[in-house]
């Protein structure tokens, strides 16, 4: 795999080497293809625990919770990566640059948990390169390792943080919102 970080690829090839690669997922920009780091299972479990959280109260309306298998695109920056969860209301609509129509474009929330080798990353560049995502209301930064839950949200034109470290994340974009003592259920001991 050392020769594809040096390697450009057209976002066309780095679809293709995602179907040859079923075990690794990769993040795509500019041609430059990388490995994303797996993650822990404290991280996994935190994941699964708001994919059910916002599956359950999202249920009787026209939105859809993917898992981290969903590959989205930046229309505006071309950044391809796979979210922890993503949620999609109305109609999926998929990058027409992508063959097998895999790549969704138009999230209405994205999450990501937070490890320490990705938190800089998470909350910096690749926060920036979400906010350009039109159809975008929401970023839900979730810590791996404390209960607290930033929620980056589209008011007014502008991106405003709030965290939340007790009771509920307010989700105002799906009229939702994830109780954190059910975001962090059952974590492993030491893990």
């Amino acid at each position: 795999m050392a020769d594809a970080a040096r390697q450009k690829y057209t976002f066309d090839e780095y679809v293709e080497l995602e179907e040859l690669s079923p075990n690794v997922k990769h993040e795509f920009l500019r041609g430059q293809v990388w490995a994303m780091a797996g993650g822990s299972p404290d991280h996994a479990a935190i994941a699964a625990n708001i994919s059910t959280l916002l599956s359950n109260q999202l249920r009787s309306r026209p939105c859809r919770v993917y898992s981290s298998d969903l590959r989205v695109r930046v229309s505006a920056t071309g950044l391809g990566t796979y979210p922890d969860v993503t949620v999609v209301c109305g109609r999926l609509e998929v990058d027409p640059e992508d063959r097998k129509q895999y790549t969704a474009i138009n999230p209405c929330l994205i999450v990501e948990v937070l490890s320490p080798s990705t938190e800089d990353y998470d909350r910096g560049e690749k926060l920036e390169h979400y906010k350009q995502i039109a159809s975008l209301q929401e970023v839900v930064l979730v810590a791996h390792d404390e209960p607290s839950v930033e929620v980056v949200r589209r008011v007014d034109g502008a991106w405003v943080h709030v965290t939340y470290r007790q009771g509920a994340a307010e989700l105002p974009s799906l009229d939702s919102s994830l109780p954190l003592d059910e975001v962090y259920r059952d974590p492993l001991e030491g893990g």
